[in-house]
């Protein structure tokens, strides 16, 4: 089955062709000096209830700052970022990924990309075992949606499911929408790539997919919700264990400032603006009344925290780190 790396062209076309940011250029002081000698920690364990919760890193994505805000002009897109201590050059995208002990069954949320998108990305595998779990102990995968870094590394280097022991969940919406005849002739060139990693993906052989839907109870207390327009069919995934609860947003949010403060602002690789953005004020304002914890797989490692009123807006507040 063949196999494409086109993305990073894209990601390249997309720099290309949006104007530079007009603000003058300032430190990126949010993110500090780089790597060293042994590097950082790429999980972090945490309790929910009777849960034991564990963000594991599958590495990171260099994106292009001119698809943050794509609705927004590069002056204000600049000012926010440079207010935020942020660079104007490149959104350093973390990938967290939720792994959910629930005593009676280990449901892992995405899968990551593998080797087959980013070379900074795919490190999932090792970052488990690193982080003391065994990848064959994970009895269910359930996707958010199955965009390249989310779903990709599904298979190993031999086309076989990497998990091969584990029930795999998604949206059935999701999956129908991807296999759709003539999707990939009725896309742009740029975006065919997407089309065919997430039918090769799919269509992985050993695969026997459960379909999901809202409100759909993947192991007792973990369910998916509908949170569409990223992609139409987004879902993100609630779990609540003795009265606490926790939303993984997968990309319904991508960003933990833009996404939170300026929900209205749509992201370059949203399929509907205006539909991700209902969503995002949606799940914002039930965060925040609920106070709910939630976890943004691309949010600053390892991406959980709360969502707090700020005004007629809503504010990103990391969990406090604890040891």
């Amino acid at each position: 089955m063949a196999r494409f790396d086109l993305t990073r062209r894209r990601l390249l076309k997309l720099a290309a062709a949006a104007p530079v940011l007009t603000l003058p250029a300032a430190p990126a002081l949010a993110q500090l000096g780089g790597p060293v000698a042994g590097g950082n920690t790429a999980h972090y364990r945490f309790s929910l209830g009777s849960m034991t919760l564990t963000v594991v890193s599958d590495g990171y994505l260099g994106l292009p700052v001119n698809a943050l805000a794509v609705n927004a002009s590069d002056t204000d897109v600049a000012a926010f970022l440079q207010a935020h201590y942020l660079s104007q050059n490149e959104n350093y995208s973390h990938t967290n990924h939720l792994v959910i002990d629930t005593g009676s069954a280990v449901v892992l949320v995405d899968i990551g990309s593998g080797n087959r998108f980013m070379p900074t990305a795919g490190r999932l595998m090792d970052n488990l075992r690193s982080a003391g779990i065994d990848p064959a102990s994970i009895t269910h995968v359930v996707f958010t949606h199955a965009h390249p870094d989310h779903i990709w590394g599904i298979r190993d280097d031999f086309d076989e499911p990497l998990l091969p022991d584990a029930e795999y969940v998604i949206g059935g919406a999701e999956h129908d929408w991807w296999l759709q005849d003539g999707l990939a002739s009725s896309v742009a060139p740029e975006d065919q790539q997407f089309v065919v990693g997430a039918v090769n993906s799919l269509t992985t052989e050993g695969v026997d997919w459960v379909r999901g839907m809202d409100g759909y109870e993947v192991v007792p207390g973990v369910r998916m919700i509908d949170s569409p327009g990223h992609t139409l069919n987004h879902m993100s995934i609630v779990l609540e264990s003795d009265g606490k609860q926790l939303i993984a947003l997968g990309d319904c949010m991508t960003h933990a400032y833009i996404s939170v403060e300026r929900p209205d602002w749509h992201s370059g690789r949203d399929i509907d603006g205006d539909m991700a953005s209902a969503t995002r004020k949606r799940l914002l304002d039930m965060a925040a009344a609920d106070r709910i914890a939630v976890l943004g797989y691309h949010f600053p490692f390892p991406g959980v925290g709360h969502i707090m009123r700020d005004g007629d807006g809503y504010r990103f507040v990391p969990a406090m780190w604890t040891w």
